[in-house]
């Protein structure tokens, strides 16, 4: 089971005069005056009229396009939401302006959000070359709350590389790169922040961290009555399969006091192996997979299938999800929908669709 999407690419040219302050900084980057970032897109394109204009002629077109932004929820964790923002030839620098207090996320803000950045912060300019986004900001960037500085770096860099092209990010504070963050002295590493350093880290867990590697999981958390699924990186004990070992993590559930929690029952357990052909994992449980006490409608919770999606596609070589129980993949949805072909990662995280 796949979600069909439209997609067009659209470039997005950065110039010396947009994205940084001065040439000088370009050519000091290695970075050329054009550079084209290609960036997968699906555009929406919402219709405004006026009251008392007529649809047919006075009915105007506005192209928009879903970008994921990581913002604070009510817990103080980085959670991913999904925004349908104007369409632009610098998606980058605009993800990065939406995450500022008082900026244009203002009007679009759900309620039990916050914005990440400090007001007045300004992005100077945002040069990518060879998968690293190097991000300018005024020196306003430094005033937020020490206790948040590695979330705000874990938002920042888990926004921007949504995009495709970019793997690892830079910041710099008024044309100076920082080496460590000022706060915390938190170390930025030569290459930038990339996904490998995490999110909604556990920094005081009591596992021994040679004997350990960290792993992100994707627990639920409630807002304002919709769900919303939270990347949270962990370092467990890998034994033998990293995939059965992620399993076993949803299952046991979240840290308490983190408000967040899971729909995995206590007695889920996998009869065999998870087996990977081609990027498919197939997963074959016990009946405690079922949604319904009975069991007999095979109903499997969507909270369920979407944290275990989640949660595997994060691991390398892993595209989509099959799930059976008892060897059979006769399975249903909450929406009725037949569970009988793979499930893949949607492009976008809690968008309120999924």
């Amino acid at each position: 089971m796949s979600i069909s999407k439209k997609r067009i690419i659209l470039s997005a040219v950065f110039s010396c005069s947009i994205l940084l302050s001065g040439c000088g900084m370009l050519e000091g980057l290695g970075v050329d005056k054009e550079e084209n970032l290609d960036i997968d897109q699906e555009v929406t394109y919402l219709k405004e009229t006026e009251e008392g204009k007529t649809e047919q002629n006075e009915e105007s077109e506005k192209a928009t396009v879903a970008q994921e932004l990581y913002l604070f929820n009510k817990d103080g964790l980085v959670v991913p939401k999904s925004f349908q923002l104007p369409a632009t030839n610098e998606p980058a620098q605009q993800v990065i302006e939406y995450l500022i207090e008082g900026g244009p996320i203002t009007n679009i803000l759900p309620n039990g959000f916050r914005a990440v950045l400090p007001q007045d912060t300004t992005v100077q300019g945002i040069a990518i070359k060879d998968g690293t986004a190097t991000v300018d900001f005024s020196n306003e960037f430094v005033n937020y709350n020490s206790k948040d500085e590695q979330k705000i770096a874990q938002s920042i860099t888990w926004t921007l590389t949504q995009f495709d092209t970019i793997e690892n990010v830079k910041i710099w504070l008024n044309g100076k790169e920082i080496t460590e963050m000022p706060e915390s002295g938190f170390k930025v590493a030569d290459k930038g922040m990339s996904r490998d350093q995490g999110i909604n880290l556990h920094v005081d867990s009591p596992l021994d961290i040679t004997a350990t590697s960290p792993m992100t999981l994707y627990y639920l958390a409630e807002n304002e009555g919709e769900i919303m699924y939270v990347p949270v990186t962990k370092r467990v004990q890998i034994d033998d399969n990293k995939l059965q070992t992620a399993i076993n993590e949803l299952i046991n559930g979240p840290e308490p006091g983190d408000g967040l929690t899971s729909y995995f029952q206590p007695k889920l357990q996998l009869l065999d192996e998870p087996k990977v052909e081609d990027g498919v994992v197939t997963l074959n449980f016990n009946e405690f997979l079922y949604h319904s006490a009975d069991g007999e409608k095979k109903i499997v919770s969507e909270h369920v299938l979407n944290a275990l999606v989640l949660t595997l596609t994060e691991q390398e070589g892993i595209n989509s999800v099959s799930v059976q129980v008892n060897g059979k993949d006769d399975l249903l949805t909450e929406g009725g929908e037949k569970l009988s072909e793979p499930v893949t990662r949607p492009e976008k995280v809690n968008t309120g669709s999924f």
